[in-house]
């Protein structure tokens, strides 16, 4: 009989796992590769939609609401920029108080909210101001407060989604195996490498084809498409509720290191013995109902391990365990790999925006000078050189000084063509040809 409770005691998982009704939950109903497909495929049809709309942004703002490059550029950086910092509030909330799943739910609604507001801007007429074809923005319509309200508060509401989605769908995936087991611990390694999978899968379609679609067809439908996709992405996480394991909040993890950070310094005259396990533990028991490992203590950040120290107050701001001041060391010795990480993101923000921006080649169809080919649709402006080297501005303006508007000269890569005479404000611009002249690629 002994063995076969122990037996059944071994169907439920041991790390404090539960349902959605708070319940333990058996290994061979919940979690696992049946869960995680579901969390996967999510994964795809999100990444698809987010980078949709953030692939091609800088785009956007300045042919449609006629931004210049420059304010462009920023506007999308900051937005990238909290879309990656409200993953902390997420994480937070999730924590400390409604946990995961309900979280993710939550953010969703949010995230799908914004992503339907900003397709209807991009839809709109009245929500955006009216076309313009010529070359310099300057003298085209600017967006109307309300215009460019609808639009960024669409955005910013799609930042607070992504901010509850992000930080919580991978731990979720996580939370689907057991590290009790030796089975499932093996293969929460392999969940993490078809999820970056996963990732990859959906920014590769959304920089290609969701990229062409707005570029060439249109902003609405290139649009619309990722906000379908963040739906299919929903509902196949809504399919999988019945299979997935849930983590009960343990309480917010920035309390927890405050406390062990107060108790060290409210005890920084206090000498750490040299046996180790004279220093605060909660018994092995305490860890195994949690669903938790016990974690030693280390050399390092010797000064955090005065808050384990035993003075004769139980109070949880001056004693704290060896796991809490343990995992708080593990978390500031975090802290340079981010700080490390500051440069090579600022690098990564102008493939959003300047790289965009250098690589794009925009239409004119209603070029005023005399047509020097057949078919004036195929007029480009030159934003880079076939060679990829740029001349200095003398050397263009000697090139074509002698040139009438209207005129053409073969130029070696390309054909020029001087379209009018005026004077570019060089800004985040310096690659273009823009110098004194419009110089123009004349393709048959």
């Amino acid at each position: 009989m002994a063995l076969v409770g122990e037996a059944v005691g071994d169907e439920y998982t041991q790390d404090g796992t539960v349902n959605l009704k708070g319940k333990p939950v058996r290994r061979s109903k919940s979690g696992g590769w049946t869960a995680c497909w579901f969390i996967v495929v999510y994964e795809v049809f999100e990444r698809m939609a987010y980078y949709g709309i953030s692939s091609n942004l800088i785009l956007y703002l300045t042919k449609k609401l006629h931004e210049g490059t420059v304010s462009a550029a920023n506007n999308v950086t900051n937005w990238v920029g909290t879309i990656w910092l409200t993953p902390i509030l997420g994480a937070y909330v999730a924590d400390a108080h409604l946990g995961r799943y309900w979280t993710f739910i939550i953010a969703c609604i949010i995230y799908f909210l914004g992503m339907s507001l900003i397709t209807l801007a991009v839809s709109l007429p009245s929500l955006k101001p009216p076309g313009c074809s010529k070359t310099d923005i300057e003298n085209c319509k600017k967006a109307s407060t309300l215009q460019l309200a609808v639009f960024y508060g669409a955005l910013y509401t799609l930042a607070v989604g992504t901010g509850g989605t992000k930080p919580n769908i991978s731990t979720m995936g996580a939370d689907q195996f057991d590290d009790f087991d030796p089975k499932e611990k093996a293969h929460k390694l392999s969940f993490f490498n078809w999820w970056y999978f996963s990732v990859f899968i959906g920014t590769l379609f959304a920089n290609t084809f969701l990229v062409w679609v707005q570029d060439n067809v249109g902003w609405t439908l290139g649009y619309a498409l990722p906000t379908l996709g963040l739906v299919i992405s929903i509902s196949i996480f809504l399919a999988g509720t019945p299979f997935y394991r849930h983590k009960v909040p343990a309480g917010s993890p920035f309390t927890r290191m405050a406390k062990v950070i107060v108790a060290a310094i409210r005890k920084w005259r206090v000498r750490i013995p040299n046996n180790p396990k004279e220093l605060y533990e909660l018994d092995l028991e305490e860890y195994a109902k949690k669903g938790k490992f016990r974690i030693d203590s280390t050399p390092t950040l010797k000064f955090l391990t005065k808050a384990s120290v035993k003075t004769g107050s139980t109070n949880p701001w001056m004693l704290c365990s060896v796991t809490q001041v343990e995992e708080t060391k593990q978390m500031l010795r975090v802290i340079p790999i981010w700080v490390s990480m500051f440069v090579p993101s600022a690098m990564i923000a102008q493939t959003n925006t300047l790289f965009v921006k250098q690589d794009f080649v925009e239409k004119f169809d209603d070029i005023s000078p005399e047509e020097p080919v057949e078919d004036k649709s195929r007029y480009l402006r030159l934003h880079n050189t076939s060679s990829g080297t740029f001349p200095d501005r003398e050397e263009v303006v000697s090139e074509v000084e002698d040139l009438e508007i209207g005129e053409v000269e073969n130029g070696g890569d390309c054909t020029l063509w001087v379209v009018e005479s005026l004077v570019i404000q060089v800004d985040f611009e310096w690659f273009c040809f823009v110098y004194d002249v419009f110089l123009i690629r004349v393709t048959s």
